[in-house]
């Protein structure tokens, strides 16, 4: 398996404009080859392009400007084996995840696995519920299905009404700091709260229970009791807590072991490396391709 800094070397030594484009589609070429599977890889630059405040870039999220991306590399890929979709993404926009997720499931069925080479967070990992298996590695992780409403925890601040309201029941006085917290916020924000919490916890628990969850005696208990966990707020250490292979298997999830097969973890890896060294290398902020070479990636101005 070449490194990062072998994959780079041969960048280099391309010497052409496209250098980065080619190398990552030999990889996953290579690593189509090897699962017999259609492969789409999506990537964001997350880790690499950063805001001024040191937070991910916005547009590194996922958003409904991603269905484009889709569209443009499905486009004459074989439909009927089965899709590996590879995900590297910090999450980003519950509507536009459904959306992307329901147009996979029209073109593929639900014969769908997620490869998590890192990280697939948030709506990251609400897609990966959607698929009827999970790949990782013992450094990949998922992370908490949490939603985020105007850049707030939306579970946060339901939390922190409940914690309100029995502080208040207690202490009467503490009415007045409350009142000074929730000021802050403007109409109808709890009420949009509960309903990106419910929808969301709604949509993942409908995922589970139809796909990787199917062959379960109780499906709908089981995907309950699975979506629970990660959205549990108290549990966590803030919205990038990291969820490794063992506890997601653990909450229920089915997961591959990238490592038991000791060719697709080099395959696999090598497509990571190549498209790390792409975001090092150009100002794609994202970018999606399949195997083919077709290839969709929105930049930085």
């Amino acid at each position: 398996m070449p490194t990062w800094n072998e994959i780079n070397t041969e960048i280099s030594q391309i010497g052409a404009p496209n250098a980065c484009d080619l190398v990552r589609a030999k990889y996953l070429q290579n690593l189509e080859g090897h699962v017999e599977r259609t492969v789409i890889a999506y990537y964001s630059g997350f880790l690499q392009k950063r805001s001024p405040d040191g937070r991910p870039h916005p547009e590194s999220a996922i958003t409904d400007l991603d269905m484009n991306g889709f569209m443009a590399v499905v486009h004459n890929v074989p439909r009927d084996r089965g899709l590996d979709l590879i995900l590297h993404t910090p999450g980003g926009g519950t509507e536009a995840t459904r959306a992307l997720v329901e147009y996979l499931y029209k073109l593929f069925g639900r014969d769908i696995r997620a490869i998590v080479p890192h990280m697939a967070m948030s709506a990251g990992t609400m897609i990966a519920c959607a698929c009827k298996q999970v790949l990782m590695g013992k450094h990949s992780c998922l992370g908490p299905t949490d939603p985020q409403v105007k850049g707030h925890p939306a579970m946060g601040v339901l939390a922190e009404v409940d914690q309100a309201i029995l502080e208040i029941k207690k202490e009467p006085l503490k009415q007045l700091v409350y009142q000074q917290v929730f000021a802050k916020y403007p109409p109808a924000f709890m009420l949009d709260c509960e309903r990106s919490v419910d929808g969301s916890r709604d949509m993942v628990t409908k995922w589970l229970e139809a796909n990787m969850f199917a062959d379960h005696a109780e499906p709908t208990k089981a995907a309950e009791a699975t979506i629970n966990q990660f959205m549990d707020y108290r549990g966590t250490t803030d919205h990038a807590h990291h969820f490794l292979i063992d506890k997601c298997r653990e909450m229920g999830l089915d997961v591959i072991a990238i490592e038991d097969d000791q060719e697709l973890q080099e395959h696999v890896l090598s497509v990571h490396h190549a498209f790390i060294a792409s975001f090092a290398r150009t100002n794609a902020i994202k970018i999606i391709q399949n195997a083919s070479g077709a290839t969709w990636s929105p930049a930085l101005s």
